[in-house]
């Protein structure tokens, strides 16, 4: 086998083994799935009763956000494994056994895959019981959900590299929340981006999460009618824009956190 073909197969042992670790801690999945139903209920029941969008159910329109704000904010049970297998020296384990380097982190952020897909099916099934309804084709609808967890894979990876950067939990967990916390509520994940005032709109239009929000809300048919038009480029044309980010994050992240994972096992 070449080197490509070792790495993806190493990864899937690591993905195996992390999948036992998530059978085993039944509180870690809990928290996954618990979350979102917790944001669709108190985004649904409190700011629903105050936000009006014309045309549509506040329900159906934010449930695309509450998706990837999930994602996002999900992501950083990435970052915060590896910062804990580097504290407990599982690294050390890992370096001794004949596989290749990136395996743990294709292993790390293909399990998290998983839970991805334990969290979207609970928000979607949530989603339903309080009003969204998806009013596009089945096909664009699975397009829309494979959209999803493919940036959740692409950006657990920057989370990875956020990590290994750190390398310790709590550092990890302040620097993350920093980083996550502006790209989501700087968004049109809740509110109408063009509402924002000046610079923060610009912000708004050009961040990745509006991109993928907008995508969403385009696959599973829950744009308002009448609605105007976005101004910035990557609202304009968002599903092929969500997957040229993710196919950034990839290309950028993918070598970045391999090597910071190379450097911090070589300490």
């Amino acid at each position: 086998m070449n080197a490509l073909q070792v790495a993806i197969a190493d990864g899937m042992t690591i993905t195996r083994r992390n999948a036992l670790k998530i059978k085993r801690a039944p509180d870690l999945i809990g928290g996954v799935i618990t979350l979102p139903i917790v944001f669709v209920l108190l985004f649904a029941y409190v700011f629903g009763s105050m936000i009006v969008i014309p045309g549509m159910s506040y329900q159906e329109y934010m449930i695309p956000g509450i998706f990837v704000q999930t994602i996002v904010t999900s992501a950083q049970i990435t970052g915060y494994t590896l910062t804990q297998d580097l504290q407990k020296g599982i690294f050390d384990r890992f370096r001794t056994l004949p596989m290749a380097p990136s395996a743990v982190l294709i292993g790390q952020t293909a399990s998290d895959v998983l839970m991805n897909v334990s969290s979207v099916v609970a928000m979607s099934v949530m989603g339903l019981i309080v009003g969204w309804r998806i009013g596009s084709s089945p096909q664009e609808a699975v397009l829309g959900f494979a959209m999803l967890l493919l940036f959740a894979y692409a950006f657990s990876w920057v989370t990875a590299t956020i990590a290994l950067a750190l390398r310790t939990p709590e550092t990890f967990n302040n620097i993350a929340t920093v980083v996550s916390m502006p790209l989501v509520f700087l968004s049109n994940a809740f509110v109408d981006s063009a509402r924002l005032p000046g610079p923060l709109k610009v912000f708004a239009e050009w961040n990745p999460v509006s991109t993928i929000v907008q995508a969403a809300r385009e696959l599973f048919g829950n744009i308002p009618p009448g609605l105007p038009v976005p101004d910035a480029w990557p609202l304009r044309h968002a599903v092929p824009a969500s997957f040229l980010w993710s196919a950034l994050l990839l290309v950028v992240f993918v070598p970045l956190a391999t090597r910071l994972y190379k450097r911090a096992v070589s300490l």
